[in-house]
């Protein structure tokens, strides 16, 4: 019994140290790292998180001040014109259902959080069209309340990596997040999807010239020529 609970801890002791070594090595690739949408306030975050879903932070950013400047508050969203709205969000995809949500968001905030965007991520999650992960980008980014952004990027990683092997966001979460001091977590989220959009790809990974591919188990899934695997990398919120 003794033996095995040796093991145990010291084989959770070694996935802790592997997972903070590798996310220091990524903070030192991508000092930088940061919410790729645009956004003056908890408003305008929220709004743009919803949109984001199914499509890139670029084509969301080439919307947002349009729509902003139109609607610049939840009450003005709420009583927007669906029609309108859908003509400035068309180019994010599933404008009518994105639409549809907005309103829906506009008018649950102005009548249950008289307009103001809640701090709490069990209040966030009330909203329409918004979940944990949108819940943690808000809190994280515009509250400054740690939190795990678990979008497709950061679950594939964080599989690749040995981290967990769990496939549902919620758990991929509290996993990922008991390897780490709760302050790290919004910036770790930021890390990860930045080399995720630009070195460790879902189809061809660049293993090659991967700062972390020593302490990864599944470096050789992609290209591990360095020479190759550098013409895959690929740079900004557009990967």
């Amino acid at each position: 019994m003794a033996d095995g609970a040796g093991e145990v801890d010291e084989s959770r002791l070694a996935l802790v140290r592997r997972a903070r070594r590798m996310y220091r090595l990524l903070g030192e690739r991508y000092p930088d790292a940061h919410c790729e949408l645009d956004f003056e306030d908890p408003f305008q975050l929220l709004v743009a998180t919803v949109l984001s879903a199914q499509t890139t932070d670029v084509r969301v950013n080439g919307v947002t001040p349009t729509l902003f400047a139109r609607y610049p508050d939840a009450r003005a969203l709420a009583a927007a014109d669906r029609v309108e709205v859908e003509t400035i969000v068309q180019p994010t995809g599933f404008f009518r259902a994105k639409t549809d949500s907005l309103l829906k968001l506009g008018a649950a905030l102005v009548e249950t959080f008289d307009g103001q965007v809640p701090r709490r991520l069990k209040d966030l999650v009330t909203l329409p069209g918004v979940g944990r992960k949108t819940a943690n980008v808000v809190l994280g980014n515009a509250f400054g309340v740690p939190g795990i952004t678990v979008d497709t990027h950061f679950g594939r990683l964080v599989r690749r990596f040995g981290w967990t092997q769990e496939e549902d966001p919620v758990k991929v979460e509290h996993a990922v997040g008991e390897l780490f001091p709760r302050k790290d977590w919004t910036q770790l989220s930021h890390v990860l999807i930045f080399h995720g959009r630009r070195t460790c790809h879902a189809r061809r990974p660049a293993c090659g010239v991967c700062p972390v591919a020593r302490l990864c188990p599944s470096y050789g899934e992609g290209e591990t020529d360095p020479v190759k695997a550098e013409k895959l990398l690929r740079t900004g919120p557009r990967a």
